[in-house]
């Protein structure tokens, strides 16, 4: 007989308490459950149920067998659920949480090529700048950069961008320009008042030191677009990404404050719930997602 088959029997019938309820959630007959647990434990030569006319329940073997047969089915139940969601094609709701400023600059843009190519699904993009709980939320990713807090949440890393301090060629007028690390302490910081680490940044110095520089900051914004424009209007000095700086260093409306500094990458991440397979939708996102960043030049964007 067939093994799985077996092993459903056995631990069915110790779900339900007896051979005829087990038959009913089976959809077999009683007759079957019973030739497949006779089976199981001729060809274990153990025994693995207590019989009585009452009651039916597991011996102390069969109660560690029982344990490691239940492993066994959810592994094999889920192995057909990823074979399944792997042929299917992705369909339904997608919701997305991002970081304003990249969501506006950087998704919606291409969000349009990503709907032809998967018309059977929507997206309902929530542009927020808060770290939101993707499960008692009810979202099914989001895109999130830096360091990834530890959770039980995957994560699969799009792209990476380079962290710089810039400011505009007016507030050097201004305030001159800092020419160490602890120069800034004298200067007029501009702060993401959403970063986990507060009012710090993390710098290399040219030495390869780790430094933080920390200050309570002349401006503190929670809108990485507003910090830049701030940035531009020579409010002080930023510390930003690459995806929103770069068109503004470009122009020559900023520029790199300390280029003798290492430049720091850091990695952007589509993060989603845990499980053993990822829903069609959201894996047919990520690896849009994954193949525009590296058309875009991959790392260092």
């Amino acid at each position: 007989m067939d093994r799985l088959t077996e092993m459903e029997a056995f631990a069915t019938v110790v779900d339900q308490g007896g051979f005829t309820d087990a038959a009913k959630k089976m959809g077999i007959s009683k007759s079957a459950v019973s030739k497949h647990v006779s089976s199981l434990e001729a060809r274990l030569g153990a025994r693995l149920l207590n019989r009585t006319t009452r009651r039916v329940s597991p011996t102390e073997i069969g109660l560690a067998y029982y344990d490691r047969a239940r492993r066994v089915l959810s592994d094999a139940g889920e192995a057909d659920a990823l074979v399944a969601s792997m042929q299917s094609a992705p369909t339904g709701l997608l919701r997305l949480s991002v970081a304003t400023d990249f969501g506006v600059n950087h998704l919606s843009p291409i969000l349009g090529d990503f709907l032809q190519k998967y018309p059977e699904i929507t997206v309902n993009m929530v542009l927020n700048n808060r770290y939101v709980e993707l499960i008692s939320e009810g979202f099914d990713m989001a895109i999130r950069m830096g360091d990834l807090e530890d959770s039980s949440l995957r994560a699969r890393k799009l792209t990476e961008t380079q962290m710089r301090m810039i400011a505009a060629p007016s507030y050097f007028e201004k305030h001159g320009r800092p020419e160490r690390l602890d120069d800034l302490n004298a200067h007029k910081l501009l702060h993401y008042s959403n970063q986990a680490s507060g009012n710090a940044w993390k710098i290399t110095a040219p030495s390869g030191e780790e430094r933080q520089i920390r200050s309570a900051g002349w401006l503190s914004v929670n809108d990485g677009q507003s910090l830049l424009n701030a940035c531009i209007a020579g409010l002080g000095i930023a510390y930003l990404p690459s995806f929103l700086y770069a068109n503004a260093m470009e122009q020559g409306q900023v520029v790199d404050v300390m280029p003798d500094l290492p430049v720091e990458s850091t990695g952007i991440y589509a993060v989603y719930p845990p499980g053993r397979f990822t829903q069609p939708k959201v894996r047919a996102f990520i690896d849009f997602l994954v193949a525009h960043f590296s058309e875009k030049g991959g790392q260092g964007w």
